[in-house]
């Protein structure tokens, strides 16, 4: 009997992995993907749980489906957090876990037969894959873990869109304690992939016509420690880039604190390798970083951008601040724009500190109330605003290479390698006529729009 399911994915890169892992299992079972919700059998949401404002895009999702008629089924972080509970609320959607994926096909099968399924109860995932620093554990390939499947090591991925980039997942989880964030608690400890596994899918994506890898985990920084290798990435890097049709690789979710001078180099001297770093700084007050349960400060971040820059000028440089945080005072939000204004960031996300269920900072005290939140989102958003556009213009002048992504006649649109897709900005090269779409084209930038660039032809 033929069956189709329509999937809408939210949130993060590694959602999107996670969900083209699941429409290949789905695909192996017999289920036709379908582009469009309103003609398929099911839909599929990947949720995504990580704040308030995406809980709430989640559910608002999820009602939107489920009042197509069609059978809707949540995946992903916010069905795993809440499993039950989130069952409970709505009752119109069917709630499958991490565990689940494994057998997604008959689960599907037992959503669209009518039959009742049992959704699980959340539990802390860190205490299911301890760490060790000298083999995998072999729970990797009993629990269900997006990334991770057992077995044969096969290719079990099928890609939703087209296009010349795509995602690549290294590892799932957090080792990291920071008070504000819950991942850890249902993303599970962190577990490398082994690098013949991302070599092998890194090729298979080249293969489809893929240029540029986006390498996604919970934190990049950490790849290889649980294989015994705190060093592994440095050495993937360089074997990523060597693989035919492969023309950059860029690196997302770094900790500042764990990046190490080999890795710097590294990923500034490798060719192919995006002279970009996403670094999560979070805030730049010591005081405030340590009640956050992270390390660094404003002398620390910038010294480590020095670094950067001192070996390419021109690297981009992206981060996330969250302001309000229990305790956070005006000192603290002065010392962070001295931060911000002294590091010339390419790319910042200003984020209202929200209390995250089963969280440490949840506990604290020195509550910020809710308007001065809103105002202090407000007042360091127009700081970066404008220090964003100064660097925009800053890069009049310089030489670029641009990812074609999309093409308008003479006109095209692509990303330097200062610009990460969906998040950053992008290039606007005019006079491109010979131009397609995953083309890299030599440019010089000739002005800016906000974090946009124009560029013209080399």
């Amino acid at each position: 009997m033929s069956r189709s399911v329509a999937f809408v994915s939210l949130g993060c890169a590694r959602n999107e992995v996670d969900s083209e892992e699941l429409a290949a299992r789905l695909e192996a079972d017999g289920w036709q993907i379908a582009s469009d919700p309103e003609s398929a059998d099911a839909v599929l949401v990947n949720t995504c749980g990580f704040v308030e404002a995406a809980k709430r895009e989640s559910i608002d999702t999820l009602l939107t489906a489920a009042d197509g008629g069609r059978p809707v089924v949540a995946v992903g972080c916010l069905a795993q957090r809440y499993g039950d509970q989130l069952a409970a609320e709505l009752p119109e959607v069917s709630v499958l876990g991490f565990d689940d994926y494994a057998a997604i096909g008959d689960r599907l099968d037992d959503v669209l037969a009518g039959r009742a399924l049992v959704p699980h109860t959340p539990q802390d995932r860190r205490t299911l894959l301890p760490i060790s620093p000298v083999e995998r554990p072999t729970e990797a390939l009993e629990v269900g873990i997006p990334g991770h499947a057992g077995g044969p090591r096969a290719i079990v991925r099928r890609r939703l869109e087209a296009g010349p980039v795509a995602a690549l997942k290294l590892a799932s989880g957090c080792d990291r304690r920071c008070a504000f964030c819950a991942i850890p608690s249902f993303r599970g400890a962190f577990v490398s992939r082994p690098p013949t596994d991302v070599l092998a899918e890194a090729g298979w994506l080249a293969s489809l016509g893929v240029r540029e890898l986006v390498l996604v985990s919970e934190n990049s920084t950490s790849y290889g420690k649980d294989l015994g290798d705190v060093r592994a990435l440095e050495t993937l890097l360089p074997a990523l880039t060597a693989i035919d049709g492969v023309e950059r690789v860029r690196v997302s979710y770094l900790q500042p604190a764990e990046m190490r001078p080999s890795l710097v180099e590294v990923m500034t001297s490798t060719s192919g390798v995006a002279a970009y770093f996403d670094l999560s700084f979070q805030h730049a007050s010591e005081p405030l970083l340590r009640r956050m349960r992270r390390f660094g400060g404003t002398d620390a971040f910038l010294d480590l951008i020095a670094s950067i820059r001192a070996r390419v000028p021109a690297a981009g440089i992206r981060s996330n601040v969250i302001v309000g945080f229990p305790g956070e005072r005006e000192a603290d939000v002065a010392e962070l724009e001295r931060f911000l204004n002294a590091a010339r960031l390419d790319a910042v996300g200003v984020f209202g500190y929200s209390d995250e269920d089963g969280t440490e900072a949840e506990t604290l005290d020195a509550k910020v109330g809710e308007g001065e939140i809103a105002a202090r989102v407000s007042r360091i958003g127009s700081l970066v605003e404008e220090l964003l556009s100064q660097r925009a213009e800053d890069r009049v002048g310089e030489d670029v290479e641009v990812l074609v992504e999309s093409t308008d006649g003479d006109v095209v649109e692509g990303r330097a390698e200062h610009q990460a897709p969906e998040v950053d900005g992008i290039v606007t090269v005019e006079r491109a006529s010979t131009a397609a779409v995953g083309d890299i084209v030599a440019a010089r930038v000739i002005g800016s729009r906000g974090v946009d660039l124009i560029a013209s032809p080399q």
